[in-house]
């Protein structure tokens, strides 16, 4: 099937027909021949309740009520559910695994957003384990997603070592900080506009917009699902200790509101001058907003530290500090990415430098084997060319890679000269290949899905 328009996006149709699309037919036989039923539902369907108590089990969260069920419903519709269920099973309404997955997008180096199939909710039982339910289910999806004209697959994880099987890469990295406050000293910029406080409903209300006109700044960043703001701005009904959030917004000069912040603080009962601040969200449309945010927090009274996660690796918040050494830092993988058709995403991305690359690409499931001439003109964009075997031009740049090693350089996270070093790229000249596939904004992705 021919791949979605890059330059459009996906649309409300795209998204339709990509959750009502079937099951991949060599992923059902497979478990079909294992006695398992490996099956879509809508989110109506009277089968959603036993589905997301299945999910929840398989991230040991506790087990759903009446009103979280009823809550979950009205905020999934965007997502395809499946489930693998066992016939012979006490629970046979009751999926033994579950996976979801919507059409997104995703923005890549040059501030282009390609389609993307975004994948959660990924779970096997202990009972079903080492039967090939997560490949069947995994390997499924990347072909639902290959036969919707999906160019590229998603996830963030809780067990990463599952899915370098499957062509995914670590594509996003994200930092997690705690700052003691007095320690840290502010020393960066003071801008004009000011900051107040607002409802957790006001905020609900803004933080949409806000990160839609923010996410195409920096490679990694999706397009956030509706339900998901509610969770950060405490607005779920069903949702634990929602009243402990509160909400800031930023607005410059002109009035406009540039940014906002959901935080909460946690009381040191032993010292009341040493409260904690925990960061859920903070999202700047524009330079000010982001120093004017982070000055009020690192400012509040009565605060000894603040913790804040899912931060770029490459923070300007390090150097607005006086003691870096205030700031204790923790990396840590965080968005995986899975190239499905090499042409169309490496034609909507822009280049670090000029070159002429030949990409020889293996994939352990064969979406996307190939060898493939990537020439990258001055302005930084790429155009891409399906090679024959053996064919290469003059002074083009030979790089052999899997498809986990080309996801992992596409948003510019890592160089190939450094995968070559690590053994898991062949190239003849690393240096070329770096500058080629370099990007000067470090990718982030601001939440979990």
């Amino acid at each position: 099937m021919k791949m979605l328009d890059l330059m459009n996006g996906a649309d409300e149709s795209h998204r339709a027909a990509f959750r009502a699309g079937p099951v991949d037919e060599q992923s059902r036989a497979r478990l079909a021949a294992t006695g398992l039923d490996y099956r879509r539902l809508a989110v109506d369907h009277d089968g959603f309740a036993g589905w997301l108590q299945s999910a929840a089990r398989g991230f040991q969260d506790s087990e759903r009520t009446d009103e979280q069920v009823s809550a979950a419903r009205d905020r999934s519709g965007y997502r395809r559910l499946t489930g693998v269920y066992d016939p012979a099973a006490p629970m046979a309404d009751a999926p033994v695994a579950t996976i979801a997955s919507w059409l997104g997008e995703l923005t890549v180096p040059g501030g282009a957003a390609i389609p993307s199939c975004a994948i959660s909710a990924v779970t096997v039982a202990p009972t079903h384990r080492r039967r090939g339910v997560a490949r069947a289910m995994l390997e499924g999806e990347l072909r639902a997603a290959q036969a919707a004209g999906i160019p590229m697959a998603m996830l963030t994880v809780s067990e990463s070592p599952l899915y370098g099987r499957y062509g995914f890469a670590p594509a996003v990295a994200s930092a997690s900080w705690q700052i003691e406050t007095k320690r840290a000293a502010w020393i960066g910029p003071e801008p004009a506009g000011r900051i107040d406080f607002v409802t957790r409903d006001r905020v609900r209300e803004l933080l949409p917009a806000l990160h839609e006109r923010a996410r195409h700044r920096f490679p990694g960043e999706i397009d956030v699902p509706g339900s998901h703001w509610d969770g950060f701005a405490g607005t779920n009904p069903a949702a634990e200790k929602v009243g402990e959030k509160r909400a800031v917004q930023y607005r410059d000069a002109e009035g406009e509101v540039r940014g906002a912040a959901v935080y909460a603080v946690r009381e040191n009962h032993e010292d009341f001058t040493k409260a904690t601040v925990t960061v859920h969200y903070l999202i700047a449309e524009t330079d000010d907003a982001y120093a004017a945010l982070w000055r009020f927090l690192l400012e509040l009274d009565l605060v000894a530290e603040v913790h804040a996660s899912e931060l770029s690796i490459d923070e300007p918040l390090l150097w607005m500090i006086a003691d870096q050494r205030a700031a204790k830092v923790a990396i840590r993988d965080h968005q995986y990415v899975r190239i499905i058709d090499v042409v169309s995403c490496l034609e909507a991305r822009r280049y670090g430098a000029a070159g002429t690359l030949v990409l020889d690409v293996s994939d352990p499931i064969g979406l996307s084997t190939g060898r493939y001439l990537l020439e990258v003109d001055d302005a930084g964009a790429g155009r891409v060319t399906p090679l024959d075997d053996g064919d290469a031009p003059a002074g083009a740049v030979e790089v052999a890679l899997g498809i986990t090693e080309l996801s992992a350089t596409y948003l510019g996270a890592v160089s190939p000269a450094t995968l070559a070093a690590a053994g898991r790229v062949k190239t003849t000249d690393p240096t070329a290949a770096a500058r080629v596939l370099g990007w000067h904004t470090a990718p982030r992705l601001s939440i979990w899905y």
